[in-house]
């Protein structure tokens, strides 16, 4: 790998950059200082709510940059840098036809908070995983006062093999992807993780060639896409593996920390 011309880092967080407790590795906030030390900028990617990200990586909120809601909004110190809102006619659409396949869960994902109907247990476990902030509503038809950046569902008896063939005809008006085993997310046809990191390269005045991303599942494809370096974690989907340039080790065995320490080891040395 030539990792001479990269100044900005892209990764995704479940099953990437966060192990299977969804924790970030000690080694991580070692080698994020190093990297901002050589003016390299890291930002984090992913189907998860903002205010998620936030809160999972406190520690770092000021000097990360923030791809949420599978790229429908970017977020740079505490600054929005990008927003690609969903139309509410087709949202409410969406939320119509699942409601009639029946047994699943829906969250409705809005700028200031996301937005669920049921409490079940089984569901709020996942859940609570991916957002911080929400609120229980009885009608998700019903709320208004919020821009709508992602429409969910959570299938909890696998996701790929039960929804989505019922919603794939969804795809000629949004962004239909697998975000995980559960999870089938729902954005607007451009909004994407590959369309955010677009804007991230123009805001920081870098293009593809300096950028070098990890990713694991479906939700990913767009950012490999839009990168000179394309990393697969050992556990990715398959079709992410073959999508990829370049593998690494799980993210249970920090895949990722181990490409950041041969980028540092082959980087100019720290800015003075």
């Amino acid at each position: 790998m030539d990792f001479s011309k990269i100044k900005l880092i892209v990764s995704d967080m479940d099953g990437t950059l966060l192990n299977s407790e969804h924790e970030v590795s000690e080694e991580f906030y070692r080698l994020q200082k190093e990297l901002q030390q050589r003016g390299i900028t890291f930002a984090v990617a992913s189907g998860r709510q903002y205010y998620s990200l936030m809160e999972r990586l406190e520690p770092l909120k000021d000097e990360l940059s923030f791809i949420a809601e599978n790229g429908a909004i970017v977020m740079e110190k505490g600054e929005q840098v990008f927003i690609q809102p969903m139309d509410e006619k087709i949202v409410q659409e969406v939320i119509k036809e699942v409601r009639a396949i029946g047994g699943k869960y829906l969250v409705l994902c809005g700028r200031e908070q996301a937005y669920i109907e049921s409490t079940d247990p089984e569901f709020m476990k996942p859940f609570l995983e991916h957002y911080e902030k929400y609120k229980v509503v009885d009608d998700l038809l019903e709320v208004k006062d919020d821009v709508f950046l992602k429409l969910t569902i959570c299938d909890l008896s696998g996701a790929e093999e039960h929804s989505l063939p019922k919603v794939k005809h969804f795809e000629k008006e949004l962004q239909v992807k697998l975000s995980g085993k559960i999870w089938i997310d729902f954005n607007h046809k451009e909004a994407h993780k590959g369309n955010a990191l677009k804007a991230l390269q123009k805001l920081h005045g870098l293009k593809k060639e300096n950028t070098m991303t990890f990713g694991d599942y479906l939700n990913d494809m767009e950012l490999f896409e839009n990168s000179a370096i394309s990393v697969a974690v050992e556990n990715a989907h398959n079709e992410v593996m073959e999508a990829a340039k370049y593998r690494t080790k799980s993210n249970n065995e920090q895949g990722v920390e181990q490409i950041l320490k041969e980028l540092l080891a082959h980087h100019d040395k720290p800015m003075l």
